[in-house]
């Protein structure tokens, strides 16, 4: 069976992306100063493209609990 239309999300395929283009991965590392304008495109180093974070709040809960 299908979904209806109207309960679909908008946007639904557009999303995060795992990995920068090429132009990206330059822009992001010229930033950072890890390469120049004269360097070649080959062999550059990996970018991050997102970080983990991890939650304070559910860590200052479990020290409450222990703490009572």
């Amino acid at each position: 069976m299908s979904i209806h239309p109207s309960l679909k999300g908008l946007n639904t395929l557009v999303g995060e992306r795992s990995v920068f283009t090429r132009k990206e991965r330059l822009e992001k590392l010229m930033k950072e100063g890890k390469v120049s304008e004269g360097d070649s495109v080959y062999g550059l180093p990996k970018v991050r493209t997102k970080f983990k974070v991890k939650a304070k709040k559910k860590a200052a809960t479990e020290e409450e609990t222990t703490e009572e």
